[in-house]
């Protein structure tokens, strides 16, 4: 397979190895003294290597923010690396996430255009170009974007996996959104709620002869399958659906049946790689929330919504599995993870590891009501 190389590259893609294993030093307990939960302080590349004995294999989602290269000036985080720089940067933790990820799991890689197509370069080569899953693209943006020559209105997140296929397999859904919902209708004022009508036909290829079978409508019309076609289920559920009232025959009567889904029985739709910020937040929302946190005096400058966290985590895992983020920020994936009743470790170099996630996640488990808190309905509790 084809490499990407830079100045110093094979340094980097022996540097994982080299770094020695360090022991990890309790140094204070938050809340429940027997949560499952670890905020290490430090550098990523010491603490992920410190992790391995321990972690190896058992991570189901790692989500990382990692310094984008604008060559911008940031308080909190130095984003103003050469590219080669970078790139060395980037290859040895990326190395150790992928050990501690499991088969089935995945890594969720916040980036824009800045490095965006030389970090997936680098995905490629550590899980491999079949381990690839999508592109997600997040509109952080809701206003118009005037200052460049063109806007720039989006993100990405690189997602990756180890066992593409047991992650499909176990992935969820996600809810509908209220647009994708609006086709589902209440004319009739069903008491069993909203519904839609769902053609009952369907290719004829592999029938059986029990899907050939004449409906009367309650028209009196006698309708057999179009050319090609045959119902699309048995004479006997057919016979079951209409009893139950679960056939429609259109506002007259004498149309072509459908089946009648009701909203409420849909578990969700697939993930799509457009994630529009009327789903999963912006950044002015995200700002609202850090400032409601810590206030506008030396608040984190690029902190991620909660919403869009929560999809990530919804999306990769189940309650109790385990979340990482090597590049924690402001605490972000960590009270959001915790808040949706994952097991969680954050790592963080910077000094706002303790002056931003370790109050923040204190207040996660007094019950603060920001963010996600109302949709998930958190009470409180838990440590770390």
């Amino acid at each position: 397979m084809p490499q990407l190389t830079w100045l110093g590259d094979e340094e980097a893609r022996c540097a994982a190895r080299r770094v020695p294993y360090r022991i990890l030093d309790p140094v204070e307990t938050v809340g429940d003294p027997n949560a499952d939960n670890l905020l290490i302080q430090g550098d990523n590349l010491d603490a992920l290597k410190g992790l391995l004995p321990f972690y190896a294999g058992r991570v189901k989602c790692i989500y990382i923010d990692p310094p984008y290269n604008t060559r911008s000036a940031f308080t909190h985080y130095d984003d103003d690396l050469e590219h080669s720089q970078w790139l060395s940067m980037m290859y040895p933790r990326l190395q150790l996430l992928s050990q501690l990820v499991e088969d089935g799991g995945s890594i969720w890689v916040s980036i824009d255009d800045s490095e965006g197509q030389y970090l997936k370069a680098l995905l490629d080569e550590i899980f491999g170009r079949n381990g690839f899953i999508a592109t997600c693209v997040w509109q952080k943006r809701y206003s118009r974007e005037n200052r460049e020559a063109i806007g720039d209105v989006h993100e990405y997140i690189l997602v990756y996996s180890r066992s593409p296929e047991i992650f499909k397999a176990s992935r969820n859904l996600v809810p509908l959104s209220e647009d994708q919902a609006k086709v589902y209708k209440n004319l009739n004022h069903d008491p069993r709620g909203r519904w839609r009508s769902v053609p009952m036909t369907a290719q004829e290829g592999h029938a059986t002869p029990e899907q050939f079978y004449e409906v009367t409508t309650p028209s009196g019309r006698v309708l057999r399958p179009p050319k090609g076609r045959c119902w699309g289920v048995s004479r006997a559920t057919y016979e079951r659906l209409l009893s139950e009232g679960r056939i429609y025959f259109g506002k007259k009567g004498d149309s072509q049946p459908n089946i009648i889904r009701y909203l409420s029985e849909v578990p969700g739709v697939a993930p799509w790689t457009w994630w529009p910020s009327s789903e999963v937040g912006h950044t002015d929302e995200s700002k609202k929330e850090i400032h409601a946190l810590f206030g506008k005096e030396g608040a984190f400058e690029s902190p991620k919504p909660e919403r869009l966290m929560q999809r990530i985590v919804h999306i990769a895992t189940k309650p109790g599995d385990l979340v990482l983020d090597s590049f924690l920020g402001s605490g972000t994936t960590a009270a959001v993870a915790h808040k949706m009743g994952r097991r969680w470790i954050g790592v963080e170099m910077g000094e706002h590891a303790a002056t931003h996630c370790v109050p923040r996640l204190r207040k996660v488990i007094d019950g603060e009501q920001g963010g996600i808190s109302e949709a998930v309905e958190w009470k409180g509790g838990g440590g770390f």
